[in-house]
Order: structure tokens, then C-alpha cells, then sequence
């Protein structure tokens, strides 16, 4: 039979009052719980700890008195465990891990991490890119703390906030004659060499993005990286469509970028952050909170083109 805290915390308390109905009294529960309690804790040990006299109480005799200082010890650390539990929840300090599918997000998340890490946190960012699937399971493991993703496809154990709408635009060249338009047609893209940013979701959902309009022109690469795909359309290598956009036209390259709207309506991407809602530390909610102000915002900051 286990010794639970509970039976070690009413024998302590009635040999700290010699009396089982005053022990009962305090802990606010029957006489004979506390007698039940003492029964439970000799019978753990197949020893008589308590010497009971009707008129005068009960007395702890040696074995008593040493297993009774050894259970105030571990009730002791218990409540201690408790009271640093409580305090890692509260406390913004410790490990704030984040899992992330969102290609620009090193445009967006220092100005968050701003917002809700005041100066001298004692915090440590652990920041993994990695694709839709992995950051949701990654999650619902507990390797992450936190997510940014795709809602495409999102995992039924997943509990999320939505963030932002991103509606599809077009990337070109500064120098392409589609640039001088205030917005560009799929009709206009199909006509053009494509490059693709071929990461899991996005990839087929641009795609589909042109199953109504056709495509003549070619796909001239495939790249896993929003600035490669940004360099590669500067330098004149086609065109492309995303979703998200840096706060800058400039790539790696030294050249030059512009975004322009697609005049049809399109399915838009969702970029969501998902966590354990039910009980999150605060460091993690004050991270969430964060995305949801800095994303409730309008202008340039939050990465989409209006």
C-alpha cells in the first residue's frame, strides 16, 4: 500500500497536536479520518508509532517521532515543488521554444519578441524553421511551446489563433513592364516564366492557384526559400506569387523587387499561432498576445500587401 501525502499530512498533524479531534479541527474533516490516517501510516511500516490514551491524547513514541520529522520533510518539498511550479508558470524567464512555417518570419518576429520580453528577461528563444507538418507535431509533442503554421490541413488536436489573412500577390522584377500596373491578372502571370516557392502547402496551393486560368509559360526553378525566390525574380528570372512580403524591396542580390495585387479574388493562406490554450505558461501567453497586437495592426508590419 502507497503512503500518500495525504496520510502523512493528518499524522503529522495530530502527533504536532497531541490529540486526534483537534487535528480534525484544523484540518476541518472527521475525527476518524485522522485516526484512519494514523492506522494507515503504522500499517506502511508494521510499527505502533502512536501510544493512544483516552484521557490524555496521543503520544508519538521514538519511531514515531523519526518518521513523523521524515514526513514533514517530504511534505516540506512537496509544497516547495508546488510553490516553484507556480512560479515558472507565472514568471517570464526559462525557454521560450518556437516552431515556425512562415518564411519571412525573421521580418516579423524580433519586433514581437519586443514587445512582450521587457529588458532584462531572463529568457532564452529557441527559433526552428521547419515545414507545416513538423511544427504541429512538434507541438502536440511538446518540442515547441509555441507555432506559427498554415492553418491548410491543421491537426484536430491543434488549438490555435488566427493571426492574419494573406492574399495572394504577384512578384516582379522593378524593371518589368507588368510593374508600371496597379494590379496584374492571372491571365497576365500565366503568360510568364514562374518561379515557384516549393515548400509543403504553398507549393500545390499555387498551383491550384492556376487550375481556372491555364498556364502556358514555364516553371524556370523551384526554390525552398522566400529570398530565393525573391533574388531569382530580381535578377529576371520570371515572376512568382506569394503571400507574405518582407518590409523591404531589396534582396540579397543588391536588386530590386515590387509586389503588385492580383485583380481576381483568390484563397487567401492563414498564418496562425497554435499552443496549449488550455494551461499555457505566461511566457507564452505574453507571446501570444504579442502576435495578436502586432498583427491587429495595419501597415506595412504586418507583411501583407493591402
Amino acid at each position: 500500500m502507497a503512503l500518500s501525502l495525504k496520510a502523512m499530512s493528518y499524522f503529522t498533524t495530530a502527533l504536532r497536536h497531541g490529540n486526534i479531534a483537534r487535528a480534525a479541527a484544523e484540518l476541518n474533516i472527521a475525527a476518524s479520518a485522522v485516526a484512519t490516517a494514523i492506522d494507515q501510516v503504522e500499517a506502511e511500516f508494521d510499527l505502533t508509532l502512536v501510544t493512544r490514551q483516552r484521557a490524555r491524547g496521543i503520544q508519538a513514541n521514538a519511531s514515531g517521532i523519526k518518521v513523523a520529522r521524515k514526513c514533514e520533510r517530504l511534505l516540506e518539498d512537496y509544497h516547495a515543488l508546488l510553490a516553484e511550479g507556480a512560479d515558472l508558470k507565472q514568471s517570464l524567464n526559462g525557454t521560450l521554444r518556437i516552431g515556425y512555417y512562415a518564411p519571412i518570419a525573421p521580418a516579423f518576429l524580433p519586433s514581437i519578441f519586443d514587445a512582450c520580453l521587457p529588458p532584462g528577461a531572463d529568457v532564452i528563444l529557441e527559433l526552428e524553421e521547419c515545414d507545416n507538418d513538423a511544427a504541429q507535431d512538434g507541438l502536440i509533442a511538446g518540442t515547441y511551446d509555441a507555432i506559427l503554421f498554415v492553418t491548410e490541413d491543421v491537426r484536430p488536436a491543434v488549438r490555435y489563433d488566427t493571426l492574419i489573412t494573406a492574399r495572394p500577390y504577384c512578384l516582379l522584377p522593378e524593371a518589368h513592364p507588368l510593374a508600371r500596373q496597379s494590379a496584374v491578372s492571372m491571365a497576365q502571370i500565366a503568360s510568364e516564366s514562374l518561379v515557384v516557392l516549393n515548400r509543403p502547402v504553398t507549393g500545390p496551393y499555387y498551383e491550384r492557384l492556376f487550375q481556372p486560368h491555364g498556364r502556358q509559360a514555364p516553371i524556370v526553378a523551384y526554390a525552398t526559400s522566400t529570398e530565393m525566390v525573391r533574388s531569382l525574380v530580381a535578377e529576371g528570372r520570371g515572376c512568382a506569387i506569394l503571400n507574405m512580403r518582407p518590409m523591404t524591396h531589396e534582396c540579397y542580390t543588391g536588386a530590386r523587387v515590387v509586389e503588385r495585387p492580383i485583380s481576381e479574388t483568390l484563397p487567401p493562406l492563414t498564418l496562425a499561432v497554435g499552443y496549449d490554450k488550455a494551461a499555457p505558461r505566461r511566457i507564452v501567453q505574453a507571446f501570444v498576445e504579442a502576435c495578436q497586437d502586432h498583427f491587429s495592426k495595419t501597415g506595412a508590419g504586418q507583411c501583407i500587401l493591402e
